[in-house]
This record gives structure tokens, C-alpha cells and sequence, in this order.
């Protein structure tokens, strides 16, 4: 248990709802009385995680994972149990009277120690590249150009932008006088290392855009060349960014979405740029949902994140034709590995949308966003129509061809039907005809299914490569539903407790009715969120929570009870009888005819016992 005293736990859980604190990190949708939504600890389509307001907890039935508001933060934020329950006061602005210390036990290791370190030294290079850039001369020129792109010093000051300035070794005098080991030099990644074993600063004469992670922590940079020299003779990559550390993988990272997923899940869609700067000009200009990918094709783990945050994604690239190119590559990797409702836009005169906003300003931006988007089937008749001469009769027939297998994909009956109609007026070929031809589509691909299910190698013996969840007995069930009229009505638990030698038959029950006969003792009602606090054995709390969500309204009658201790009894006696079976047979094999005889009596008096 943490050094939190139990009245400070309970004065912030008791000021605080799940659904708030879970909705900044789920999209959440009521359904009944529970919400429900994509779990955020495991990768799926269909939503299985659930927060029950009533009660204060959730469950994912797909992993299993479950908890209060406090054991939420620390699975998806991995942090310890202090850090928690400071977090959930912090970021729903409860105001208590307690002093929070870090929390410094056995389960804290020297690799947490580093990380915090690590972290701790990407911000402090933050604020020198801040400061370099808005208080020194150094600077000026790198301010004057972000100036000139539109931004401001609040816009600055948001992002956290700053000033590599050309020393490169400013950092790492900064760092040594902060007395950081050459070892950390090295992990932080904001070093290089020189063949002559001299560390020098990785980034110098760049404008520094820094990196958060999904949690907020700045764990990165970002360096976009501005060393004229530099440039001119081309010896650095006009970007550059962090490499990957123990703190970053630029695989899971996407640009501004701590900050973005807030108006993302309000509105349930984020926007997909390419770059930075295109992040923060339609920031400037009033969408704040944006994000981008760190300069690379999206990636599985950036995907499944969008998909756990919002239904819909909107995709912004550049206008050019290599930002067609990037819209279409990240349209097919989206598509082939989520359930996302993609839209696209695409920009005129082959302008990036910071470009756009400088030349027509916000306005005109936002509403290009709103009312110009396209479908992907719509953004792919231009898109296939590239390198194409339509006049030419083979590409004719390629092109249409194409499409049709496009419209395969298209799921909505009446969608597809107007694609259809568009399709067979703009080249004069007659409705029946495309209709036909994806029918004919359609009956390859069923066929290719079966096809290859029949080829699948099926050895005789299936190894599962996943846990499996094992089906729960009829006994267990009964217990389950006992141990629910337990912790919610006190008539029932005085009388189980008034039962000689009364066990459940699974030990987890059993130690959970003890707890709770402890917890009573304090507590004057009954709540599953604060009781999980009680609870350290993971295996506890798995079972506290599959018990709080069975559906058991009703108040109990005097039959039910007695039902389920006779089923609770019987399967006890049942199980007795096995052992003595086994005990039987053991004495037999060793001769022993008096200890036979013995249980023979014995197991004689539990069969009528279970006939009663």
C-alpha cells in the first residue's frame, strides 16, 4: 500500500469521475448504463473496455485489465501508484490538503531513475533553446524567420520552439557543468560522440521543435536546418531528428498528440499532416487537433494510437504531387490496418497548408477543411488518372478497370451506387456493365478466401499463440454471484459469516471476503472503487471486478442465498470426495486395509451428504 493516507485517497476518487479522467485517453460512448470503447491496453476493431460510472471502474473484457481511476493512469501512463493518485488530483484540479512526496520503495530501479533523468535533460535543453532564441542576438535571424512563417511569440512559446545556435558544444558545456556522466551524454542522443572520444552537441544552427511522447514528456527533438553555410554547401540533412533512445521510438510517436487528442476526441476526429510547421500554422489558425508522423510512412503503433483516440482522421498532406503520392501511401497503410473513416484534402496550387494559410489566410483554411474533403474512392479517380492519356483507349481500359476493382472496397450500398453512376457517365459505358464486372469482382474474391482456407497447412495438434480465457465452472459462477450480494448487502455477508465452517472453494474468494470483513470495519458503505485499494494481489482484483460487473440490480431473496450456498457446499463436498477417492486408492495400493476401510466409511458419509 502507498504512504497515502485512506482519507486522501478517498477525498479525491470521491471528487473525481472515471469517465473524465478515462475519456482523455478513450473515446468513450454511453451504452446502457456503462460506457465503452477501443482498450487502450490492447491492439482491436471492436470496442470491449468499459467504465462502469456508477461503481467508478473499468474492465476490458478482451485482456482482462480492470481497476479504479488510480490503477487506470498507472497501467496507460505507467507510473507508480503516488504518481497516480498526484496526477488524478492534478489534472482534475482537486484541492486537498496533503503534500505529495515522490514515492522512493524497492520496486524503484536504477533504470527509472535514468529515464527520469533522461527526460529531465531534454527539458532543460528545451529551455536554453528557448531562451537562445527569444532573448540573444544569437537567435534573431531564426526568430525574424518565424516571425515572417506566421507565428507569434505565444505560438513560440506553446510549441516549445527554440534555437540550436551554431557552437556545437553550448549544450554539452551546460550539461557538464550540471554535472551529467559521459554514460547519460551518450543515452540522451542529444550528443555525438567524435572519433576522439570528444562529445560534441548532435544539433547546432537548427530552429528546435521538441517531441512529447503520448504522456506529455518531452522525450526528443526535431532540428530543421538554418545555418546558411550549411545549407549552401549541403553537408547536413535539412532535418534532423533525435535518434532512437531509451525514452524514444520513433515508431510510437506522433507529433503534437498530447496536445491534440483533447479536441480529437471532442469532436472524434484528429488531422494528419506531414510537417511540424503544418501542425503549428493550423494551430495558429484555429485547429488544434492536428498531428503529424516523425518524417516517416506511418507505422502500426501510430495507427492503432489514432484509432483508440477518434473514428475519423482527416488527411492534409501537401498538394504536390509527392504529397499526393504520401496521401495515397498513408490512405492504403490506414485502411488496410484500421477501421478508421478516412477523409482526405487536397490543397491547390501544390501548396503545403502552411503556405495556404500564409497566401488566404485561416478562414478560407478552416473552411477547405470543413467542406472540401474528399472520399478516398474520390481522391483515387484523380489519383489513378496520373501518367494516364484517357483519350487513348488501352489506358481507358485500364483505368476503368482499376476502378473497379477500387469499388470492391467501398462497403456503403448507396456509396458505391453513386460512384457507379458517376463512373458510367463520365465514360459513356452503361451502369449494368460496372455492375457486372464487380459482381464478377466479388465472386474472385470469395472464391480466393476458400481457396486459400482449403490450402492452409492444419497440423494435427494446434499450439494456441495467445492466452487463452479458460470457461468458467457453474460452482465458480455461483460463488461469483454469492460474493456480489456479499460486498452489496450487509444482511447477506453478516449471515455467510454466521456460517460454521463456511469456505468458497476457490481460495481468491475466500481471501477477498476476508479483506472485506476487514475493510467493513472501517468503512461505513460499501465501494468498489475504493475496496480495489485493499486489494494487492492482481489476481484479487481481476475477480473483484469481474463480480462488479455481473448484472445483479435486484435485491436477493432467502431462496437465493440458500441456493447458492447448497450449490457452494455441495461442489465443496464434491471436491472432498476426490481427494478421498484418490487417498483410497492409495491405501490400497499399499496395503494399508484399515486406512481403506476407513475412508471407505468416509467417502460413504459424503455421498449422502450430496444426496440431501
Amino acid at each position: 500500500m502507498s504512504r497515502i493516507p485512506q482519507e486522501v485517497l478517498d477525498d479525491i476518487r470521491h471528487q473525481v469521475n472515471i469517465v473524465d479522467v478515462v475519456g482523455q485517453y478513450v473515446q468513450l460512448k454511453k451504452s446502457g448504463k456503462n460506457y465503452f470503447g477501443l482498450c487502450p491496453f490492447h491492439d482491436e476493431k471492436s470496442p470491449s473496455f468499459s467504465v462502469a460510472e456508477d461503481k467508478q471502474i473499468f474492465h476490458c473484457f478482451g485482456c482482462g485489465k480492470g481497476g479504479n481511476v488510480f490503477q487506470f493512469l498507472q497501467e496507460v501512463d505507467g507510473l507508480s501508484f503516488v504518481e497516480s493518485v498526484e496526477k488524478v488530483a492534478q489534472t482534475s484540479h482537486v484541492e486537498i490538503n496533503y503534500q505529495f512526496q515522490p514515492e522512493m520503495s524497492v520496486n524503484e530501479t536504477g533504470q527509472k531513475r535514468k529515464i527520469d533523468t533522461l527526460i529531465e535533460m531534454h527539458e532543460k535543453a528545451a529551455t536554453l533553446f528557448q531562451h537562445v532564441l527569444l532573448k540573444t542576438k544569437v537567435g534573431e535571424p531564426a526568430l525574424e524567420y518565424l516571425y515572417q512563417r506566421g507565428l507569434t511569440d505565444e505560438q513560440i512559446e506553446h510549441f516549445g520552439i527554440g534555437f540550436a545556435p551554431s557552437e556545437n558544444s553550448l549544450l554539452r558545456k551546460v550539461f557538464e557543468n550540471e554535472g551529467y556522466s559521459e554514460e547519460l551524454l551518450e543515452a540522451s542522443g542529444l550528443m555525438s560522440l567524435r572519433d576522439n572520444g570528444e562529445f560534441v552537441d548532435r544539433f547546432f544552427g537548427r530552429i528546435m521543435f521538441p517531441i512529447r511522447n503520448n504522456q506529455g514528456k518531452l522525450v526528443a527533438f526535431s532540428g530543421r536546418l538554418f545555418d546558411q553555410y550549411l545549407l549552401d554547401q549541403k553537408k547536413s540533412p535539412k532535418y534532423l531528428n533525435s535518434p532512437e533512445t531509451e525514452i524514444f521510438n520513433k515508431r510510437q510517436v506522433l507529433y503534437n498528440f498530447y496536445e491534440a487528442r483533447k479536441t480529437g476526441r471532442k469532436e472524434n476526429e484528429l488531422v494528419l499532416f506531414e510537417g511540424f510547421m503544418d501542425v503549428i500554422a493550423a494551430h495558429n489558425a484555429g485547429i488544434t487537433n492536428g498531428v503529424a508522423s516523425m518524417g516517416t510512412s506511418l507505422t502500426g503503433e501510430q495507427i492503432n494510437t489514432l484509432q483508440r483516440t477518434v473514428g475519423q482522421l482527416l488527411i492534409c498532406y501537401d498538394g504536390d504531387n509527392a504529397g499526393k503520392e504520401a496521401s495515397f501511401r498513408a490512405l492504403k497503410t490506414i485502411s488496410e490496418q484500421s477501421a478508421l473513416d478516412i477523409s482526405l484534402v487536397l490543397l491547390p496550387e501544390k501548396m503545403d497548408p502552411d503556405e495556404f494559410i500564409q497566401k488566404y489566410g485561416s478562414e478560407r483554411f478552416i473552411h477547405l477543411l470543413r467542406n472540401q474533403r474528399e472520399s478516398p474512392f474520390t481522391f483515387k479517380l484523380d489519383y489513378y488518372k496520373q501518367n494516364k492519356n484517357l483519350e487513348n483507349e488501352h489506358d481507358r481500359f485500364d483505368y476503368l478497370n482499376t476502378m473497379v476493382t477500387e469499388l470492391l472496397s467501398v462497403n456503403s450500398v448507396i456509396e458505391r451506387e453513386v460512384y457507379i453512376k458517376q463512373l458510367a457517365d463520365n465514360f459513356d459505358v452503361s451502369v449494368e456493365a460496372i455492375q457486372a464486372e464487380i459482381q464478377k469482382g466479388l465472386s474472385n474474391q470469395t472464391q480466393e478466401r476458400q481457396s486459400k482456407r482449403r490450402d492452409v497447412y492444419q497440423p494435427e495438434i494446434v499450439i494456441p499463440q495467445v492466452q487463452q480465457v479458460s470457461k468458467m465452472s457453474l460452482a465458480e459462477k455461483t460463488e461469483q454471484m454469492l460474493m456480489y450480494r456479499i460486498l452489496h448487502e450487509s444482511s447477506t455477508a453478516s449471515m455467510i459469516k454466521n456460517i460454521p465452517d463456511f469456505n468458497f472453494i476457490h481460495e481468491e474468494y475466500q481471501e477477498i471476503f476476508q479483506i472485506y470483513s476487514e475493510y467493513k470495519m472501517l468503512h461505513d458503505e460499501f465501494l468498489e472503487a475504493d475496496f480495489l485499494n485493499a486489494l494487492t494481489d492482481e489476481r484479487l482484483k481481476n475477480k473483484l471486478i469481474q463480480i462488479s460487473y455481473l448484472d445483479m440490480s435486484e435485491e436477493s431473496s432467502q431462496q437465493e442465498i440458500n441456493d447458492y450456498i447448497r450449490t457452494i457446499n455441495k461442489a465443496n463436498l464434491e471436491q472432498l470426495k476426490q481427494e478421498k477417492l484418490m487417498q483410497q486408492k492409495e491405501a490400497s495400493r499399499i496395503g494399508n486395509k484399515e486406512l481403506e476401510l476407513q475412508l471407505t466409511i468416509e467417502i460413504i458419509n459424503i455421498q449422502k451428504l450430496l444426496k440431501d
